[in-house]
């Protein structure tokens, strides 16, 4: 590593009240290619440099302990999302689109449109799923095991989560393609305007006008999410512009952040063959071992939020105004709450993990991400008695989530049992 560490008793903006306590100040860019393809020992060394710490390179708050991150996640009031989850502040600099509803406001305004949300994927809603996704991934498992070998990522994380989803959601046939490009650009515009984010808008006017054409009422199939959506706009609940604007935050909640996870987790499974023994004897096991698998690898890995006034977080005195960067992949390793959290477990009771957030800003789309995690490993423990890789998973830079281009694998055909 060749980040360097110091200590000072107030890296950031001078805050009236007591002398803060020594802040450790770190060179890291957590945006760096380097930092993004192998985190966790940059994670580890946050961590045991103290709750909070002071990133010289940007000048920003950051923490990476589970404690500091789950107050900073769940006290919307002094820890703000209105002023962007990202690097940018939306007070000082335009955003380069329209900030969503979800993810980027605070209550009240939130709130109405959260418990739309709510109800639209109601526990009942997503139940109502499980028979096609569960049907699509028998089939799309049943015919990668039969190979022998197959890309975890390209071959099946890639491919089921765009087959399934924006049916449910009702999306039109043509234009799809565009889903993965358009989540490249929401999430690595998190970051700063590196090289990852110019890349990812390098055709961004042409995809952010199919997205928008997309999430219009009329392009939208009848039965789907989608549709479930715009009724409210029909009670006076939300507006139409808001209903646009709330089926395209459901592509960024239920695209990009699945494919990531389905793929880290097959990815990790396949490292640990006696993890998936576990789940191939039992199949039932296949949710927790999701779960612990985006504990592990967590697909969102950071998000910012700003303080709205001087706070003390972990007994580091922070003024109002700060962009605080909090790393929930380094949260859900944290020996402090997790036991040998370096370790795939898949009996593990993983409640308290931040991969899908928590608070009142929590993904919104989780249970639909779990419910297709959960049907494509219970496809595959079925039919796979082994998971082995052969070769070392790609990683894919992003500016927030973590995961990889390709993983390939080799499986080992199991008789089939029934359901």
């Amino acid at each position: 590593m060749t980040s360097g560490a110091t200590t000072s008793s107030g890296p950031g903006p001078s805050v009236p009240g007591p002398v803060p306590v020594p802040v450790p100040v770190l060179d890291d860019d957590p945006f760096s290619v380097s930092f993004l393809a192998d985190p966790y020992p940059r994670h580890e060394r946050m961590r045991e440099a103290g709750p909070v710490v002071w990133l010289s390179h940007y000048g920003i708050w950051a923490s990476a302990r589970h404690e500091q991150v789950v107050t900073a996640l769940t006290d919307w009031r002094a820890f703000s999302s209105a002023s962007g989850v990202g690097l940018a502040d939306f007070r000082k600099e335009k955003p380069w689109r329209v900030p969503s509803l979800l993810l980027e406001a605070d209550p009240p305004d939130h709130t109405r449109v959260r418990e739309v949300m709510t109800e639209v994927l109601s526990s009942r809603r997503v139940r109502g799923l499980r028979e096609e996704f569960a049907a699509v991934a028998e089939s799309l498992v049943g015919d990668l095991v039969e190979r022998g070998t197959f890309d975890a990522v390209r071959d099946l994380a890639e491919v089921f989560p765009l087959r399934v989803f924006p049916d449910a959601l009702g999306l039109p046939e043509e234009g799809r393609e565009n889903l993965m490009p358009y989540g490249g650009m929401a999430f690595n515009g998190f970051g700063p305007r590196n090289d990852l984010f110019h890349e990812a808008m390098a055709d961004a006017p042409r995809i952010q006008e199919w997205i928008n054409e997309s999430c219009r009422r009329e392009n939208l199939a009848a039965g789907g999410l989608g549709q479930d959506i715009w009724a409210f706009a029909d009670t006076g609940r939300i507006t139409p512009e808001q209903a646009a604007m709330l089926v395209r935050s459901l592509l960024s909640a239920g695209i990009d952040t699945t494919v990531y996870a389905i793929g880290n987790a097959l990815a990790a499974l396949a490292a640990h063959p006696g993890q998936w023994a576990r789940v191939h004897e039992n199949p039932a096991l296949a949710k927790l071992a999701f779960e612990e698998a985006i504990r592990f690898e967590s697909p969102v890995q950071t998000f910012f939020r700003t303080t709205t006034r001087a706070v003390d977080l972990g007994g580091v005195r922070i003024g109002p105004g700060e962009k605080i960067l909090l790393f929930l992949g380094a949260a859900n390793r944290d020996p402090r709450k997790w036991i040998n959290p370096h370790t795939l477990d898949v009996t593990r009771r993983t409640a308290g993990h931040v991969g899908f957030g928590t608070g009142i800003h929590a993904c919104v789309g989780q249970q639909v991400a779990r419910l297709e995690g959960d049907v494509v490993l219970t496809a595959l423990a079925r039919r796979a008695a082994m998971l082995s890789p052969t070769a070392a998973p790609e990683p894919r830079p992003n500016n927030t989530l973590r995961g990889f281009s390709s993983a390939p694998i080799r499986v080992e055909k199991a008789a089939v049992r029934g359901r």
